[in-house]
């Protein structure tokens, strides 16, 4: 019996380690983790493993993380002494890692393996709400650091085939980064503009005219005033390229994040388990 295709995911990952924040930052993040929670019932039992690609490595290629049991990469600074001693231990799944960097080769696109690379902040904050018990296999991807969008979604569609086969592809970022303009304030109308025109694409517009208009986002409304260094962004382009014809659903949204932000996470696909059947369960 074949596996239901995964759907794919772009979820923005809040802020620093905020799992581990929350006292000191009561409230700030509470849609955002019902959103993830709600993401981790419409999926069911049914990934076998992640393939993470974080706005936070960059490489001069695409490398996969490919140690059995990776270490904690804590690339933060100026927090709480505790948030250093953070510990996610899922397992990593060297299969995999070889896996998605043959279907890269053989896709054209230079890629290798690096197996010292650890769990940084935009991988484990997510994983800490989506899956605490940390047993699910997980390899984090890295974007090239020259931020292609289009090469992006092509990697995107070269690792399509993972849908079919358990592999849950998500994307961590933020849909708005500039950090100076959150703790200001300053940020509240160029993420709101963004934010419309980023949905505008990812919901609203056919498959084939998303692709075109995220190769083209730079010339979005608001566009660098969203995103000065694109980082956070990247990860969206290969969630959308493994999304094929699937059209997207804003999964997570709000207008005050930080007292001023427009946030949105996106997924792509339909959900492993519907909503009549996620209510029966949470009912029963």
């Amino acid at each position: 019996m074949a596996l239901h295709r995964l759907p794919t995911y772009f979820l923005s990952h809040g802020g620093g380690p905020w799992p581990w924040l929350k006292d000191l930052r009561p409230g700030v993040y509470d849609q955002l983790e019902r959103s993830l929670h709600n993401t981790r019932r419409e999926l069911g039992e049914l990934p076998r493993a992640v393939l993470m690609i974080s706005g936070h490595w960059e490489a001069d290629r695409f490398l996969l993380s490919s140690a059995a049991h990776p270490p904690m990469y804590y690339d933060y600074s100026g927090l709480p002494e505790h948030t250093y001693r953070i510990r996610y231990d899922a397992p990593g799944d060297p299969q995999l890692a070889e896996t998605v960097r043959v279907m890269l080769e053989r896709g054209g696109v230079p890629s290798g393996l690096d197996p010292r690379r650890g769990y940084d902040h935009g991988t484990f904050s997510l994983m800490q709400v989506l899956y605490p018990e940390a047993k699910l296999p997980l390899v984090q991807l890295a974007m090239k650091a020259d931020f292609d969008p289009a090469e992006h979604i092509h990697v995107g569609e070269l690792l399509a085939p993972l849908r079919d086969q358990g592999v849950l592809i998500v994307g961590s970022g933020f849909s708005f980064h500039d950090t100076r303009s959150i703790m200001s304030g300053a940020g509240k109308v160029p993420s709101a503009t963004f934010d419309a025109w980023l949905n505008q694409t990812l919901v609203d517009s056919a498959p084939k005219d998303r692709k075109q208009r995220l190769i083209g986002w730079a010339d979005a409304p608001a566009a660098r005033a969203a995103h000065p260094r694109e980082d956070h962004l990247i990860p969206l382009m290969v969630a959308a390229g493994a999304a094929g014809d699937d059209v997207g659903l804003r999964v997570y949204h709000e207008s005050a994040f930080m007292g001023a932000i427009t946030a949105s996470s996106y997924r792509f696909g339909t959900p492993v388990v519907s909503a009549p059947q996620r209510d029966a369960v949470s009912a029963a």
